[in-house]
């Protein structure tokens, strides 16, 4: 039966300081780094036999596999595609949440982070996350699992938490309320058509 191990990369840069990251490239905390390696170390402790790894473009989530799967002694072909990059926040990159709060005011800031169809100024929607990831993990994705091959996926809050919502049938409604950890592997029993047998977070 294919697994399918879904993580969040660790704590970057603008995570700690609160701030919209979106499409711009920042880097792992020492925070950060060291999720990716528990990350590993959970990886390793499971013994089970992966053999592909899926990433976005960006740097905090190919340094979270890079250290993960070095800790987890995994050497497997990595592919890198943008369809994983996280939600683009567009006019809201590199400003504190709690400050664009304060100056456009909580509820249309709550309404940009947490509508699923309505997007913040020149950014995305959940819904255009979604349109965005959805099709190249079916295609991509989950084409590995129908062959039998057990898989590895470290993205973003966003572009995981699409997948989750197919993986696990949520409602535009339940989405909004997922949280998925900073560098903790969700893991999925699959049938080799992609439906789910059960699911583990291995905090």
């Amino acid at each position: 039966m294919p697994r399918l191990a879904i993580i969040r990369h660790g704590q970057s840069v603008w995570n700690a300081q609160n701030r919209f990251t979106g499409w711009v490239d920042v880097p792992l905390t020492e925070q950060g780094e060291a999720e990716a390696r528990r990350a590993g170390e959970r990886l390793a402790d499971a013994s089970i036999d992966w053999q592909v790894a899926y990433t976005s473009v960006l740097s905090r989530a190919i340094r979270t596999q890079e250290i993960a799967m070095e800790v987890a002694g995994i050497d497997v072909p990595v592919i890198r595609d943008q369809a994983l990059n996280e939600r683009n926040y567009g006019d809201l990159q590199g400003l504190n949440k709690a400050r664009t709060a304060e100056r456009f005011g909580e509820h249309v800031v709550h309404v940009w982070r947490r509508s699923y169809d309505i997007p913040p100024p020149n950014g995305e929607a959940l819904s255009d996350t979604a349109a965005r990831t959805l099709p190249f993990f079916r295609r991509a994705i989950l084409g590995d699992v129908a062959d039998g091959r057990d898989v590895l996926v470290f993205a973003h809050g966003n572009s995981n938490r699409s997948i989750v919502m197919e993986l696990d049938e949520l409602s535009t409604d339940e989405v909004l309320g997922l949280e998925l950890a900073t560098g903790v592997p969700v893991v999925y029993d699959l049938d080799q058509d992609g439906r789910v047998k059960s699911r583990e977070v291995w905090d």
